[in-house]
């Protein structure tokens, strides 16, 4: 299973802006699928943006423009930046990897706040 180390969460005015790292172990991160997910206290858990190993990029619709996933293979980390910030993306966010056997691996998770 693929160990997943979330950093970079924390406390962020409206309008500010923050960036999330996963780390991800294994020599075929190349390879993995790559997303971040967030969950809502009372809500499901919903996909934010992913990005496969060729580099396409899929976002919600609510965070189109303001958040940019990207990847280092060198690093095996996966980043999400996070841009304009607004009260409903407060969340814990989830790093997610999917190997080319479709086995999901899941990070533990790392809280996003903003509020002023």
């Amino acid at each position: 299973q693929v160990q997943l180390v979330e950093s970079g969460g924390g406390l962020v005015q409206p309008g500010g802006s923050l960036r999330l790292s996963c780390a991800a172990s294994g020599t075929i991160f190349r390879l993995y699928r790559m997303g971040w997910y967030r969950q809502a206290p009372g809500k499901q858990r919903e996909l934010v943006a992913s990005i496969t190993s060729g580099g396409s990029t899929v976002y919600a619709d609510s965070v189109k423009g303001r958040f940019t996933i990207s990847r280092d293979n060198t690093k095996n980390t996966v980043y999400l930046q996070m841009n304009s910030l607004k009260p409903e993306d407060t969340a814990v966010y989830y790093c997610n990897a999917v190997e080319q056997s479709l086995r999901s691996s899941w990070g533990q998770g790392t809280q996003v706040t903003v509020s002023s």
